[in-house]
């Protein structure tokens, strides 16, 4: 069992690495496309955060990749959580503490695409932002708090920690000063998003619109025992393992197992900061995991049995029925589409290659709802996963 977590942990991690270097190698390709030419940014490193215990798995200290904002952008600022899935074991977390996904000493350059391009015309409503960038290394969402160390293993469960360290010297750095504010959580940090997202709010008393965003990461707790139990067992293990359970939101706790709290829909009513949620109903991660491993092959090869068919659409109901109401779309904006995908801020965020729902994609439907222009509540009518290879992709230009 430990191995069989193991090896669907490090392909995870090699699916997103994966992603992310052929979404490099296509924009390299079509540098004068309207995908943008993306361009790299260095780590900065938080040393004084190691005082406070906010470090990574194996001890370093945390980090992320900043750019400054230009114009009239200089006092807006996007701060964006990275995923990248859990570690639920001693084993999976030493494992990840020798890459840059459980320590800054691997950490590269960032390449920044999607909602970091510094281009108006392909990305209109943040080019000139200041963008953060903050790197996923604790293995735990940004929860743990786990005071003791096992000198056997030097693993650091300080997640909860690392999020507070960088905070404040992003805070130091300009964002105290911000005007506009965006907090985004994608895939497993989209849960920390929500969790962070009034805090966020708070540390910013002066700064007239702060908002919250889901970028994959709304993953769901489905009635059907058998279905749920991996999530639930993931969950469960993140909450003993990192000691998660004191950052996990008390009016969940006070009624709930700690593991039930992770799910966005026991929680997620209590977020009075305006919160964006922007996923497939079939998104890759959450089908894979919740209805059986691999069901996302015959999507894309498009011989789907009327079996597999049944069980997309009782799960886009499921999914449906957890996600807030859309009778407040300023408080609670959604973009929810039918494409088999997995996280859309960076390499889905360009006119070229964009989700769109009803004639409306999720570029300008998010701008709209963020700047305040128009609230949007969007669901994709169609009841069955689309394929996301028929969408255009970066290095389809030249075709």
């Amino acid at each position: 069992m430990m191995m069989a977590k193991t090896f669907q942990f490090v392909c995870v991690l090699i699916c997103f690495l994966a992603i992310i270097i052929n979404i490099e190698a296509c924009v390299k390709e079509n540098a004068t496309s309207d995908i943008d030419q993306g361009y790299y940014v260095e780590k900065t490193v938080v040393h004084n955060a190691v005082s406070e215990g906010a470090v990574c798995l194996d001890g370093s200290p945390p980090a992320y990749h900043f750019e400054p904002g230009f114009g009239d952008g200089v006092g807006k600022w996007l701060v964006h959580l990275s995923g990248g899935a859990w570690c639920t074991t001693v084993e999976e977390c030493l494992n990840r503490s020798k890459s840059d996904f459980g320590s800054s000493k691997y950490m590269k350059p960032w390449w920044f695409i999607g909602i970091y391009s510094k281009t108006q015309s392909v990305n209109p409503d943040f080019y000139n932002w200041n963008k953060v960038f903050v790197r996923y290394c604790d293995g735990g969402a940004f929860t743990g708090n786990a005071e003791y160390v096992d000198p056997a293993t030097n693993l650091h469960f300080r997640g909860a920690r690392i999020f507070k360290a960088v905070m404040e010297d992003v805070l130091a750095k300009g964002l105290k000063n911000a005007q506009s504010a965006l907090l985004i959580g994608s895939s497993a940090a989209g849960y920390p998003a929500m969790l962070y997202c009034d805090r966020f709010h708070k540390l910013l008393p002066n700064t007239p619109r702060v908002k919250c965003m889901v970028d994959a990461g709304y993953f769901i707790h489905v009635k059907d025992p058998h279905q749920a139990r991996n999530f639930t067992q993931m969950y469960k293990a993140i909450v003993n393992l990192h000691g998660s359970a004191k950052t996990l939101p008390k009016s969940c706790t006070s009624k709930m197992k700690p593991e039930m709290c992770f799910f966005p829909e026991n929680m997620q009513h209590k977020i009075k900061t305006p919160l964006y949620i922007a996923m497939s109903a079939f998104d890759k991660f959450q089908i894979n995991t919740t209805i059986y491993d691999g069901v996302n092959t015959c999507i894309e090869g498009g011989n789907c049995t009327a079996t597999e068919n049944k069980l997309f659409r009782d799960f886009r109901l499921e999914f449906l029925n957890a996600l807030p109401k859309g009778n407040n779309p300023k408080l609670r904006g959604a973009f929810i589409d039918a494409r088999n995908h997995h996280t859309q801020v960076q390499g889905w965020w360009s006119p070229k290659n964009v989700t769109t729902v009803k004639n409306l994609n999720l570029m300008k439907a998010f701008g709209d709802w963020y700047y305040d222009r128009n609230y949007t509540y969007v669901i994709d009518e169609r009841d069955l996963p689309i394929s996301a290879m028929n969408d255009v992709k970066p290095c389809d230009s030249k075709k």
